[in-house]
């Protein structure tokens, strides 16, 4: 079936600015103009509109949608069954958030009991989630399942005071570590103390008596080359994910 703009526009919900705007960028050329100038949209053209939404939904700016559905090794059923995959992920996210929620609200009115613990159980829960996702292929394949099974546990475990200081410790690495950065010098005293926090901070995730200076550096050596982590730290300030490696190097040779 074929579609004027003004009827896709009315199926999509995707205003026909919009898709004008589309067509000028190249990011959804019409199907073809008929004899009168207006543009025709057929049923590959509808497929890729909403492929252009999906991504959308999920924080993708246009100018990657363009490069990732025109490319070569495009496949329209992985995307949505990615899409799918997704969007069951943050269905999972948004319950847990609604039971915590639910949960609070018939504490305060004294139809339940809630520990301190439940109250930050669905927090927890998505960091672990996220970091499987993200990170989960990699970390089992290098320290194990036993051992990523055991740090998951304990995060999922902690009392609202470790969940809070843990939080807390995040917080206060990236601050400190964008200051030491200015000063330019991995061996400095603030950077140095960046490298203690980050240790503690690992402490309250990594299992017991899994912590050592040679498993610290070497985490370190993934934020400079998993683009992922590099990311995250250059993020925070450019050049973040270097410099916290040659920190950590530094803090972890005198540790030795």
């Amino acid at each position: 079936m074929e579609y004027s703009i003004s009827q896709l526009a009315r199926i999509s919900g995707v205003s026909a600015r919009t898709l004008r705007y589309y067509d000028e960028i190249a990011l959804l050329r019409p199907k073809r103009i008929n004899s009168s100038g207006y543009r025709i949209y057929g049923a590959k053209e509808v497929n890729l509109l909403q492929q252009i939404l999906f991504y959308r939904e999920i924080g993708i700016n246009l100018e990657e949608i363009k490069a990732i559905i025109y490319a070569e090794d495009f496949n329209l059923q992985e995307a949505l069954e990615n899409h799918l995959l997704q969007l069951s992920q943050e269905k999972k996210r948004i319950e847990r958030l609604m039971s915590t929620v639910n949960d609070s609200i018939q504490a305060l009115k004294g139809e339940r009991t809630m520990t301190d613990n439940e109250k930050f159980a669905a927090f927890k829960q998505e960091l672990i989630d996220d970091n499987e996702q993200n990170y989960g292929q990699e970390i089992r394949a290098k320290y194990g399942e036993k051992t990523v099974n055991a740090s998951n546990a304990k995060m999922a475990n902690m009392t609202e005071e470790q969940w809070l200081e843990f939080q807390h410790l995040g917080e206060s690495i990236n601050q400190k570590l964008a200051i030491a950065i200015s000063d330019g010098n991995p061996a400095s005293e603030l950077a140095q103390e960046v490298c203690e926090l980050h240790r503690q901070w690992l402490l309250f995730s990594w299992p017991e008596g899994h912590y050592s200076p040679e498993k610290h550096y070497n985490l370190s050596l993934m934020y400079v080359h998993d683009e992922r982590f590099k990311a995250y730290y250059d993020g925070i300030t450019p050049g973040a994910a270097e410099f916290l490696h040659k920190a950590i190097g530094i803090y972890t040779a005198m540790e030795n």
